[in-house]
């Protein structure tokens, strides 16, 4: 039963990252935590595990579509993986409660922005603005070693309105970042706690169909509604998280 449900489980997380370059670790906590029984320092570890290898090979697609922007993704990820390993020592010293709070309120914030966010039909190729991207990416670090998350739901709303990417090339660039920060944010983690290798395999391997699959149905759909779809994806998750650590 437990195999059964982390290939629907890795299959939904994979999914999830390959359409909306983000998503899967904000997934992969609770579901390993409330599903599957692990505690919240086993289920950080396993969903950097997971979300990294699944963000590699999600990247790899969206290379093989043009829907990547290798030199943006290696700036951006550069700068947030040092910081992501030593924000890792951190997460013992806060309240989780206190934390996942934070957090959501900051992905309301952010799903709101994308909603209302327009991006001009007609786009000019500009210089990229590299302090921003350097900032952006520390920022994000910071949180995937604190919290376990690869930082997608950040990551694509900077590329997309702050460096000016379309919608589909922040998504598979989003997911190169995301892939670097975890491996810095595992590496951090791995000292103090275990991996149950079996189950992440599962997770991995059934999440790696469903990122294909993702990648493919998100160069299908048009940009706007692509957008929307992330920007209402964030706003219910922040709103689970509100009612778990506030109500």
């Amino acid at each position: 039963m437990l195999l059964v449900l982390g290939v629907i489980l890795g299959g939904v997380i994979g999914l999830t990252l390959g359409l909306l370059g983000g998503g899967g670790s904000i997934l992969t906590v609770p579901a390993l935590v409330y599903l599957v029984g692990q505690s919240p320092q086993v289920a950080v570890t396993t969903s950097l595990a997971v979300v990294g290898t699944n963000s590699m090979m999600g990247a790899y697609f969206h290379s093989g579509q043009g829907t990547l922007n290798w030199r943006v993704a290696f700036m951006f990820g550069g700068a947030g993986m040092g910081v992501a390993y030593l924000a890792a020592g951190l997460s013992s010293h806060f309240s989780k409660s206190t934390m996942l709070t934070a957090f959501a309120a900051l992905m309301l914030a952010v799903g709101a922005l994308m909603l209302l966010y327009k991006r001009p039909e007609k786009t000019t190729e500009t210089n990229p603005n590299w302090l921003v991207i350097l900032g952006s990416g520390i920022v994000v670090g910071f949180l995937t070693g604190l919290l376990g998350v690869g930082g997608g739901f950040l990551i694509v709303p900077a590329l997309v309105m702050l460096v000016g990417l379309p919608i589909q090339q922040a998504v598979g660039t989003s997911l190169v970042i995301i892939a670097m920060n975890s491996v810095a944010g595992l590496l951090g983690h791995l000292h103090g706690g275990t991996l149950d290798l079996r189950l992440t395999a599962v997770f991995i391997a059934a999440g790696l169909l469903g990122t294909l699959a993702g990648a493919k149905l998100g160069k299908r759909l048009p940009a706007a509604y692509l957008r929307q779809l992330f920007a209402i994806f964030v706003i219910g998750l922040a709103v689970l998280l509100l009612y778990d650590n506030v109500l």
